[in-house]
């Protein structure tokens, strides 16, 4: 069997695992990238990711050092403002809108939203650019062993790898990471979440727009017109049973029921993909580090789509592990800089975690008393200046001003 030699090997192909590729091979690292499946890069292709990813504000130097963010920009839709609407009344209207708007607290754009299917179509064409980093789809991680040198991957076509650092990026089902046997935590809802597009005939002002009424937030966030109408991606989160049926309903009757949902903040809704389901949990792995290697993204940690918090937070894996390893390049993937990376990251995913999970739990609420508490904190948080600005920092990753 061959055996290649590497400085990086990343166990994962999602939209985490391409960035991870390209940054450090950008940064002038060797980089293997491998993945079972073959990436989906057609919006309409069988199996396409029809869900959107939001890089808010602090991912867009960190993707143009990847020399990712020339490629997405022209995709982008920006997300000016953070509208919070809660809906929790007896009937399903508008009772509480609140607007976080960036322009408070910077001159740029709380981030940018883009469809899941098109950044692994840029993010494929960047790895094609960097000739020290080769990307394998269709070839999974099947067998590691870690040694204090390097992490002995085997692939299932074969091939063996000698990595001086071994990035998990492959899910919350990791199998780098339950063979190397981390423990997890997870927390789940019974609660799942529709993903879609609309077109509607009110413009969305690059305004995001969480409405909370029970069972979960109806999301819909800004993506570029689609033959000059407005369209949003929608992510619907609901109980199992509850998502389960919309999902199987036909689609005059499931228009009819999210245009009710929608609260008819933006003219009738259209619906123009198909719905995809995904589970909802809270997990946490009890350490990101092993022998000569790191968990990054949902390997390590996985929340509800609250926020943008998920792939940010991935981001932010990366961005540490990076600066790790261009601090001292001859060290990359030893014991004191991967116990480094666990010690500037857990605590800090680990508190994240905890608030998004108390946040999606006042999302589901279903009593009337527990709906109207919800909404009287939302108006009291973001009455008082100081407390909003300081939340939409925080909700951003950026350091609070002293």
């Amino acid at each position: 069997m061959s055996r290649i030699d590497t400085d990086i090997l990343v166990s994962g192909g999602g939209v985490a695992g391409l960035t991870a590729a390209a940054a450090f091979g950008s940064a002038g690292f060797s980089v293997i990238c491998v993945d079972p499946q073959p990436p989906v890069t057609e919006a309409d292709a069988p199996g396409t990711d029809l869900r959107t990813t939001a890089f808010l504000q602090p991912s867009r130097a960190f993707l143009e050092d990847a020399g990712l963010w020339e490629r997405l920009a022209p995709h982008a839709a920006p997300l000016q403002v953070m509208r919070i609407v809660d809906a929790g009344g007896k009937v399903p209207e508008p009772r509480v809108v609140k607007d976080f708007d960036a322009s408070d607290i910077s001159d740029a754009p709380f981030g940018w939203n883009l469809p899941n299917w098109l950044l692994r179509r840029e993010m494929v064409a960047r790895l094609g650019e960097l000739p020290n980093v080769t990307f394998r789809p269709g070839v999974s991680t099947v067998g590691v062993l870690t040694r204090s040198s390097a992490a002995h991957v085997r692939l299932s076509d074969g091939t063996r790898v000698a990595a001086r650092l071994l990035i998990a990026a492959d899910g919350r089902h990791s199998p780098t990471r339950e063979a190397l046997g981390i423990p997890v935590r997870t927390l789940r809802y019974g609660q799942k979440a529709l993903a879609f597009s609309v077109t509607h005939p009110i413009p969305h002002g690059n305004v995001s727009t969480e409405i909370h009424r029970s069972g979960g937030p109806f999301t819909l966030v800004p993506l570029p017109d689609l033959e000059g109408t407005p369209r949003s991606a929608v992510v619907w989160m609901e109980r199992g049973p509850e998502a389960l049926r919309l999902k199987s309903l036909p689609v005059a009757d499931f228009e009819a029921e999210m245009n009710i949902r929608s609260c008819g903040l933006f003219g009738p809704l259209t619906l123009v993909t198909e719905r995809s389901i995904w589970p909802m949990i809270s997990q946490i792995a009890e350490r990101f580090d092993a022998e000569r290697t790191a968990l990054v993204a949902e390997a390590a940690h996985a929340v509800p789509p609250i926020g943008a918090q998920g792939l940010n937070m991935s981001l932010g894996d990366l961005r540490v592990l990076l600066d790790l390893a261009r601090a001292d390049p001859g060290a990359l993937g030893d014991a004191a800089m991967l116990s480094r990376y666990n010690r500037l990251r857990h605590p800090e995913v680990k508190l994240r975690v905890t608030g998004i999970d108390a946040l999606n739990r006042a999302s589901m609420m279903g009593a009337q008393g527990l709906r109207d508490l919800r909404a009287g904190l939302l108006n009291t948080l973001y009455s008082v200046a100081p407390v909003r600005k300081t939340l939409m920092r925080a909700g951003m990753g950026m350091a609070a001003r002293r």
